[in-house]
Order: C-alpha cells, then structure tokens, then sequence
C-alpha cells in the first residue's frame, strides 16, 4: 500500500496567529514536524492556504501544496492537498496519515501504528489514544480539553468525548483516575484513501455538533476507527503558552 503523510498547516489560527513559523528552539514548528516525518522515510507533504507557510516550506527543501481558504477543517484541507497530488504527479495513494503543523514532537512509531491499522481490512479510519495513569491529575482527566475514548475489545472506538467516559459511579473524586483504565484521544488519523473523500462529504451530525469532535461524525455514519494505544509524549501547540512549555521540554531533554 502507498501511504503519504499530509501536514495541514494554516497562518490564520485565531489563538495563536503565525503559529506554523513561530520557532521552537531555532526552529519554526513546521520545519520540525515535517524533520521528523520526511527523517523518518515518509513521503510527505505541508498543505495550507498561505503562501508565506508555502514558500518557507519549499524554501527548506520540502514538498508544499497551495489549498482554498474555504475548508471547515484540517481533514477538508487535507482531501483537497491528496487530489492536487495525484494529479500533479499520476500516482495514487492508498493511505492517507493526516499529522497536525503543530505537533513538533510526532514519534515515527505512530505514524507506522497507524499505517498497520490497515492491514486490518475492516478498517477505514485509524487514530491514536494513550492511557491516563492511574495517579494522574484528576482535574486533567475531567477536563472537556482532554477528549476521552472507549475501545471496544478489537480496539476500535466505540465512543468519543469531552465529557469522562465511562462514569465512575460511587467512586469518589480523587479516585476516580484509578477506578478504571482510562484513555484519552491523541489527535493524529490514518485513512484510506477512498473513505477520506467520503467523509468529507459528509455533513456535520447530531454528536458531533454536541461536543465539536469530528470523529463522532464518522462514527455516527458507521465508520469503523480502530484506536491502537500509543505511549509517546507528544506536546501538540495550540497557544503561545504551549510553545513556551515545549521550549521547556527541550531544554530539559538536551539537560
């Protein structure tokens, strides 16, 4: 099967405006994601809407494809990038791995992770969940940011949701991380490439309008998501506050 790793990227971000070429310890955020999968041996590509990300991206010697201003979401952006490829180069892809531009820390074996999921026939969509552990925060894991999953026994999603899934009831509140092995969403997909055009025809449904999850719009048409664990630390940045928090992070890591 060949599978190509899209990266969307967008200047416009309403919390943190710039955030694709904002620089991570000498380094812009998209250079580093895309290091790291390109170093990985993935074809790869950024898709965005804004000629500065393109041209930098270009710049440093990578593979960049223009998008519409228009898409709703990064999974939009992303169907539109695969058929300009296609096109432009005559070949087609089977998979499809959607890498979010502001995840600097993306570990090669979760790109392969979800890549495996499809050796799986049954499979349409893949993404990825990690386990609470069992002392953490209680607070983190009741948090509507912190998006939960529950598997079904073949680790495919049954559910998503900001709110805590499955409810721990008599369990008091500082036990409740231990009362049940919780996981908790990390936001990289897999798709084949067939479905990825389907769903994005698809319009918004019921569960997903209730917590603003996309998955759930895909699970409510009866896709089927397989959500292997993953146990990497990945440090998404949605604000300027995360960056400074990743800056940390290096430094601690070269310490």
């Amino acid at each position: 099967m060949a599978t190509i790793v899209l990266i969307p990227a967008r200047y416009a971000s309403t919390r943190f405006p710039g955030k694709p070429l904002a620089r991570l310890a000498g380094k812009t955020i998209i250079e580093r994601v895309v290091e790291r999968v390109a170093g990985a041996g993935f074809d790869c590509a950024v898709a965005t809407d804004d000629a500065r990300i393109f041209d930098f991206v270009t710049g440093a010697g990578f593979r960049a494809v223009m998008t519409g201003t228009h898409h709703r979401s990064g999974t939009d952006r992303i169907r539109e990038a695969l058929d300009s490829l296609e096109h432009e180069t005559g070949r087609s892809y089977d998979i499809v791995i959607n890498v979010q531009g502001d995840e600097p820390f993306i570990d090669a074996s979760q790109i392969r992770a979800l890549e495996k999921c499809f050796d799986d026939p049954a499979t349409d969509i893949a993404t990825l969940c990690r386990p609470f552990p069992a002392d953490g925060p209680v607070d983190d894991l009741l948090s509507p940011n912190l998006v939960k999953v529950v598997r079904a026994d073949d680790d495919s999603a049954l559910y998503f949701s900001r709110s805590l899934i499955p409810f721990p009831r008599g369990v008091e509140k500082r036990e409740i991380p231990a009362a049940f092995p919780y996981t908790t969403h990390i936001g990289i997909y897999g798709y084949r490439a067939g479905v990825l055009r389907r769903v994005t025809k698809l319009s918004a449904s019921p569960l997903e309008a209730a917590e603003s999850l996309e998955q759930l719009r895909w699970l409510q048409a009866g896709y089927r998501i397989a959500c292997p664990l993953s146990h990497c630390s990945n440090i998404g940045i949605d604000t300027p506050e995360d960056l400074a928090a990743a800056e940390e992070f290096l430094s601690r890591r070269q310490d």
